[in-house]
């Protein structure tokens, strides 16, 4: 485990190592939505993302306890990234003939951490807390597995509820029957360095939209619609990446809250919010992909999704992020939800060029109401060490 001492330990390199997995499973995802903008195959992308994520999320919040220089903590991340591999080939068909290699990858993945966490930490409270975490990963394991089996008209029904079982447990604090919950005090959280897996994993994701963007236009011909589309999409990259890492908090340990409230903050900022900021980045690559393959083309509601629907999914949990950092709703974020809604009516009007220009224009508005976007910068020294607000 990792020493006390150490309030703010350092990402690890054997943690960067792990994260090339999620480079391939977020292409991945962005692809299965790609090839089929039903609502079907929304709801499909959701699930396995929501898994994908969880799987993610608890590795990093138990990397806050282990310390990445230890050969059996590097032997369980290569076993997890070996697992996490085991997903993400199975997402292009794991609602089909992979479904099993995909339940079986994800259950594996939640037991072996959480097991080697009771092992890690026998005889502590932190064992006793994730012998309870492990619990409620096997109940939601059996509903994985069936999933597999069940027919195919049943089978997101079944994932979906998975899903829901994995996310509601740290919710009610891993709950037993017998046992009750655990304390909110008892996940000690070095939080800076939570806050940075979390900015490197968000990085990952715009990465895509820059692939997916350089891939197709090294394959169509670069008409000036085409390029204009580029650029619009490029922007669009270059909007999310600022507004998210544009504005500091200040000092973290100035006014520090409780322990209990400074993880359950921790907890909604990163779990929850940072899943819908994630996984909106992952929907604007496709929807930057819509609008450069076919820039002249009338949009339609399956495009509208993308393109509206990934800068919406990142503002809703941007609201959140800073509302459980700071118990303040950003009204800029709430403005800019409603603009994108103003938008939905005319869709039918708009081609998918004009489309991607009216979302840009609304995120490009938010930098400059907030004050994202200035001619001068603060020197480092006086931006503070916290993590990053995004947004105000």
């Amino acid at each position: 485990m990792r020493s006390t001492a150490d309030d703010n330990p350092p990402v690890g390199a054997v943690e960067l190592f792990f994260d090339l997995v999620y480079v391939l499973t977020i292409i991945q995802l962005s692809h299965y939505l790609l090839y089929d903008l039903s609502w079907q195959g929304a709801a499909e992308t959701a699930v396995l993302f929501l898994a994908v994520w969880w799987g993610w999320n608890y590795t990093a919040w138990a990397m806050n306890w282990l310390d990445p220089e230890h050969a059996g903590v590097r032997g369980l991340l290569v076993v997890l990234m070996l697992a996490a591999l085991g997903m993400a080939i199975a997402i292009p068909d794991a609602f089909g003939g992979r479904a099993a290699l995909f339940a079986a990858a994800y259950v594996i993945f939640q037991l072996i951490r959480s097991a080697f966490m009771v092992a890690a930490f026998r005889g502590q409270v932190m064992g006793r807390n994730y012998a309870q975490l492990l619990a409620w990963s096997g109940f939601a394991g059996v509903f994985w597995i069936a999933g597999a089996f069940v027919p195919d008209d049943a089978q997101l029904v079944v994932w979906a509820l998975a899903v829901l079982i994995d996310y509601v447990a740290p919710l009610v604090g891993f709950w037993l029957p017998g046992v009750g919950g655990t304390d909110m005090a008892d996940w000690p959280l070095a939080e800076e360095h939570l806050a940075e897996r979390n900015r490197l994993v968000f990085i990952i994701a715009l990465g895509e939209s820059i692939l997916i963007l350089g891939t197709l236009l090294s394959e169509i011909e670069l008409s000036s619609s085409v390029v204009a589309a580029a650029v619009v999409g490029f922007a669009t990259i270059v909007l999310l990446w600022w507004l998210y890492f544009s504005r500091r908090l200040g000092n973290a340990e100035h006014d520090a809250p409780e322990r209990s409230e400074a993880t359950a903050m921790a907890r909604g900022a990163y779990a929850y919010a940072h899943a819908l900021m994630v996984g909106g980045a992952i929907v604007v690559a496709v929807g930057i992909e819509q609008i450069t393959h076919h820039p002249l083309e009338d949009a339609e509601w399956s495009m509208a999704g993308t393109v509206l629907g990934g800068p919406v999914l990142y503002l809703v949990g941007n609201v959140i992020f800073n509302a459980a950092r700071t118990g303040v709703v950003p009204r800029s974020r709430l403005a800019a939800l409603v603009a994108l809604a103003v938008l939905v009516p005319f869709v039918p009007a708009m081609s998918a060029l004009v489309l991607g220009i009216a979302a840009l224009v609304v995120l490009a508005a938010l930098a400059v109401v907030t004050g994202e976007i200035r001619t001068s910068t603060e020197p480092r020294a006086e931006q503070g060490a916290g993590q990053e607000a995004i947004g105000r």
